[in-house]
């Protein structure tokens, strides 16, 4: 008797996730016997869905907004790096167990490394916000060896926050916006991570690049637009840049990793992403 694997993403709400097209088409393409669904899924009601979605069988899941946070209490147990972070986007089924993971931060990383390069340990960065992707993105970097990370917010003390509840130690100051400015030729790689330029605001930028090192390596973990204001400033510079199509296609790929012990063919999910995203915008 066939038997087919379940898995999916949580979220409230769901329906725009590109996370179904891309994880189907490499189940399809790789041979297995698995369908990845998404469940719009109240914060209401997420504990009663946590435990429903083990009793139908699931296999595995990927959690978004607003629930990151929020199922932690209800996981078995939880990825060092992920309770660091203290938020969850994939959950493994592993002995009847809950485990929790941040592929996030890696899934930036893992990006990084295949557009620019592999050896990041002497960079000097500056991430621009202190969400939860900055969160996820600096306490990963840490983690892997990037020692030099400068945090600049609106808020400094937030920042701040951030870098003092930090269990990876590096060499890291809280700049405000103006300060940064001032400081961006010190930096080789620039990392923008507030939802500032996201459709429909396109022409928002968070800060002059005027002082941009050319040398440097612009990312924006924006992915609609394509190009936002932002990455077109630093390119006007020289820079090379980077949108945030490939963090979320390596996110999702280090998932499909971890429920299935296959790597995914990413070249393919970046491919499947792009047309579907060409199809909504």
């Amino acid at each position: 008797m066939l038997t087919v694997k379940l898995y999916g993403v949580i979220g409230d709400p769901i329906a725009h996730s590109l996370s179904p097209v891309m994880h189907n088409r490499e189940f399809k393409e790789l041979g297995m016997e698995a369908y990845y669904h998404p469940f719009h899924i109240k914060a209401a009601n997420l504990e009663v869905a946590i435990k429903g979605m083990k009793a139908i069988g699931v296999e595995g899941f990927n959690i978004t907004i607003p629930h990151k946070t929020a199922i932690i209490p209800f996981l078995d147990r939880i990825d060092p790096l992920a309770q660091a972070i203290g938020a969850i986007n994939t959950v493994v089924r592993e002995n009847d167990q809950w485990i929790g993971f941040n592929t996030d931060g890696e899934g930036f990383m893992r990006a990084l490394q295949a557009e620019w390069k592999e050896e990041l340990g002497d960079e000097r960065v500056l991430i621009i916000g202190a969400g939860g992707a900055a969160k996820a993105i600096f306490y990963t970097l840490l983690s892997k060896g990037i020692k030099h990370i400068d945090i600049c917010n609106r808020t400094v003390e937030r920042a701040l926050n951030l870098i003092e509840s930090c269990p990876y130690k590096g060499y890291s100051s809280a700049l405000s916006f103006a300060a940064a400015e001032d400081k961006l030729n010190g930096y080789t790689l620039v990392i923008q991570t507030t939802s500032i330029g996201m459709y429909p605001n396109v022409d928002q930028s968070p800060l002059s690049l005027s002082r941009l090192n050319q040398q440097a390596f612009v990312s924006d973990i924006i992915y609609n637009p394509f190009q936002t204001a932002f990455l077109k400033l630093a390119k006007e510079q020289g820079a090379q840049i980077q949108n945030g199509l490939g963090m979320f296609v390596y996110q999702g790929a280090l998932a499909f990793e971890k429920w299935t012990g296959e790597m995914p063919n990413t070249k393919r999910m970046t491919e499947i992403v792009m047309k579907q995203l060409g199809a909504f915008l």
